[in-house]
């Protein structure tokens, strides 16, 4: 698990097997988009240009031999803002965290179906954890620590076979802990200071979001 002292923030990918050119269009209006909803203050953004067709000429974008975006690098930035749903476009996203982004995370994330990690922590989001996240099956890593989540935890996440790492602690989640599939891994500090949260659930005795 990555230390939260690290100062990044990443967004990977793995794009679609067009051509480069089609590809990489479509990479920088999704990425172009995303710049039109956040708060760039120390102007880490000022080179993306939405008149180049290829994106891997701006600052902070890593693009591998195909001209396809693989990294978006913003560690430290004071970024803040929100995200929206262009971000689905962005097949391989895998890291986002240590700015200030806030609003609810959307649901369109729910369809990165390659997706292997997704750290959201250290933000400023609302809302509850998105139940279309039950269809990311590569996930491994799922940190949404240090944020305002509210409402109760989705049993639809407990089908993702394949997660390992599960942090929410940090935030304002109500009802109560599942326990089937991964989630019977994962140890108490993963949920911590959720005052509204209380504990494992008793199946038959109590419903899953009792306290919401």
């Amino acid at each position: 698990m990555a230390p939260l002292s690290v100062i990044s923030l990443s967004l990977c990918f793995l794009l679609p097997l067009l051509s480069p050119a089609i590809s990489t269009n479509s990479e920088g209006n999704a990425l172009h988009a995303l710049r039109r909803r956040l708060s760039d203050p120390t102007n880490v953004l000022q080179s993306w240009d939405p008149t180049l067709v290829n994106p891997c000429t701006w600052f902070h974008v890593t693009c591998d031999s195909n001209n396809h975006v693989i990294r978006l690098d913003l560690g430290n930035s004071n970024i803040s803002g929100t995200l929206g749903p262009e971000l689905a476009q962005l097949r391989h996203l895998q890291e986002l965290y240590k700015n200030d982004i806030s609003g609810e995370i959307p649901k369109d994330l729910g369809n990165l179906k390659n997706l292997v990690g997704l750290d959201l922590y250290g933000n400023r989001f609302e809302g509850e954890i998105p139940k279309s996240f039950s269809g990311l099956k590569s996930l491994r890593f799922l940190r949404l620590n240090n944020n305002n989540l509210t409402g109760s935890i989705p049993r639809e996440l407990t089908a993702l076979s394949n997660l390992k790492v599960f942090d929410v602690s940090n935030n304002d989640l109500c009802g109560t802990i599942p326990v089937d599939g991964p989630f019977g891994m994962f140890s108490m500090p993963s949920y911590a200071n959720n005052m509204r949260l209380n504990g494992p659930e008793l199946k038959g005795l109590v419903p899953y979001n009792f306290g919401c």
